[in-house]
């Protein structure tokens, strides 16, 4: 079995350093790294063909001008020929030295799940730990509102044949709508396991990103889902997010106990709706 690490880069030199680093020093795995760089103007392409030069693994780059992220993302699925698919991006690195044999070696032990992933840790500026993600619950109101973060995940190549590669015509939501698609609309149960897999740099992340991401979002659920399925998530989905968080809480008891005394009370014609 091999493993196909995909990155994307453009003119982010210093963070391709770090994301090269981290996979060349990897524990020994049978992978393949699959480089696309969008023709950038700076040190990239050089610091590429450094790398491909003195991998002990194959190295397949490209340096060109493609029509965006999600179409460089594409190019590097069609390139690949690994049984999983990891996207790594300039700037992204891997948690540990080990963590893609870990990961194999859960692959092999779960019996080659179509979609196997970890944790992926948030890091600033300076590379402290300010977030970390799960376990994502398998279900569309997961993924009405959230995703499952593409760059610790392994997803088998197969799938992009069956269910199609990234949306093109999307700037920024293209993976989540692929996942709502494939996750979320039930064909594919993904896997979780406990190992911190990837530390994503989101210092980069502005509120025109945020602003952008809402606006997609809310296009392809307009497109993907039934009026009336969309209709009774956005009028119940705050709802259920609240009584989520409520559960996490030792008050949740507590506000359980009254809606039941509140709501006998109804039922009694006590109390009035």
């Amino acid at each position: 079995m091999k493993l196909s690490i995909i990155s994307i880069n453009y003119n982010n030199a210093e963070g391709l350093r770090k994301t090269l680093a981290s996979v060349s020093g990897q524990a020994s795995v049978l992978l393949e790294h699959v480089i696309i760089d969008g023709a950038s103007t700076d040190s990239s392409a050089e610091i590429i063909r450094e790398y491909a030069e003195s991998a002990s693994y194959p190295v397949k780059w490209v340096s060109e001008k493609d029509e965006g992220i999600y179409n460089a993302m594409n190019k590097g699925i069609r390139m690949a020929e690994g049984e999983y698919i990891q996207i790594l991006n300039s700037g992204d690195c891997l948690a540990d030295a080990d963590v893609t044999a870990r990961m194999l070696d859960a692959i092999e032990r779960e019996g080659h799940p179509d979609i196997l992933y970890g944790n992926m840790l948030r890091v600033d500026e300076n590379g402290s730990v300010v977030g970390k993600s799960g376990e994502v619950e398998y279900s569309l109101r997961q993924f009405y509102s959230s995703t499952l973060n593409h760059d610790c995940a392994y997803i088998k190549r197969s799938l992009f044949g069956e269910y199609g590669l990234y949306d093109e015509d999307l700037k920024i939501v293209s993976d989540w709508k692929w996942y709502l698609q494939v996750i979320g609309l039930g064909r594919v149960k993904p896997v979780y396991v406990d190992v911190d897999v990837t530390l994503f740099d989101c210092s980069g992340i502005s509120e025109r990103n945020l602003e952008l991401r809402n606006t997609e979002r809310r296009r392809v659920l307009e497109e993907v889902l039934p009026a009336a399925v969309l209709a009774d998530y956005d009028a119940h989905a705050f709802e259920i997010e609240q009584v989520n968080r409520l559960r996490k809480h030792h008050l949740y008891k507590l506000v359980w106990f009254v809606e039941r005394v509140f709501f006998k009370l109804e039922k009694w014609g006590i109390l009035k709706k």
